[in-house]
């Protein structure tokens, strides 16, 4: 399979509707904003340390505004789940504790973009990661803005130690927030949970030291060029959707 290929992790939904958002948060529906996001088009670039939620937050807003959410994370697990080359190659690197390189993590994302389902916009989750990268997206793509969301080292220690991955459907679980019924077994096929073989201190304590060095020069370029929005990431889910909304005037 090619490195950037349409994968049931990234594949864009069957478009059902194509009517704008969907009202969310416990706000009143307005047809006359929902019209006018229907005729836009939004592209979002989504940072932030592991534990940050990204991913979270981004499939909230592709799901209300009909966007592809081009997730880099996702695109690498479905490829170690159904052990692909792509993915053995990704399982090594996970496993002695660092990220997977640059290189890799662009062709996916060029790859997965030129696909040009993304009719009513994208967000990008993962990319991108270092100075170069953010130049040619800039270059490439007229996005509306970067959502920053930040989170202290202690509380990524916190959250992050905490996840476990389901073996048998690969479902998500965060003792935090998102504890099974049963204790270390799946709630949906009943498998054992597992922490993923990268969630160590160690490991964790690397990851941080290497997205630090790479994202300030970054978060630098992006603010000189295009509308940065910073999000406090320690609020609740809902919170931080809402923020993001009205920072981009998308509430």
């Amino acid at each position: 399979m090619l490195s950037g290929q349409v994968t049931p992790a990234n594949r864009r939904p069957s478009p059902g509707r194509r009517g704008g958002p969907r009202p969310v948060l416990g706000r009143p529906y307005q047809p006359c904003l929902a019209a006018w996001h229907a005729r836009s088009v939004h592209k979002y670039v989504i940072m932030g340390v592991q534990g940050s939620g990204k991913g979270t937050q981004a499939k909230l807003l592709a799901d209300a505004y009909d966007l592809v959410h081009v997730s880099v994370g996702d695109t690498f697990r479905w490829n170690v789940q159904h052990h692909t080359k792509l993915g053995a190659h990704v399982r090594r690197v996970v496993a002695s504790g660092l990220l997977v390189d640059d290189e890799l993590v662009e062709t996916v994302v060029r790859d997965r973009l030129a696909v040009h389902d993304w009719n009513y916009g994208f967000i990008v989750d993962g990319f991108p990661r270092n100075a170069r990268q953010a130049g040619f997206f800039l270059e490439s793509y007229d996005i509306d803005g970067v959502i920053n969301l930040e989170l202290p080292d202690a509380e990524v220690e916190r959250r992050v130690l905490a996840r476990r991955l389901c073996s048998g459907c690969g479902l998500d679980y965060n003792l935090i927030a998102h504890r099974p019924v049963v204790d270390d077994v799946c709630d949906v096929c009943r498998s054992p949970l597992l922490s993923r073989p990268d969630d160590t201190p160690e490991a964790l304590a690397l990851r941080l030291r290497d997205y630090h060095e790479k994202t300030a020069p970054v978060i630098e370029l992006f603010q000189r060029k295009e509308f940065v929005a910073a999000i406090d990431a320690t609020q609740p889910i809902e919170a931080v959707q809402r923020e993001i909304r009205t920072r981009f005037g998308l509430a």
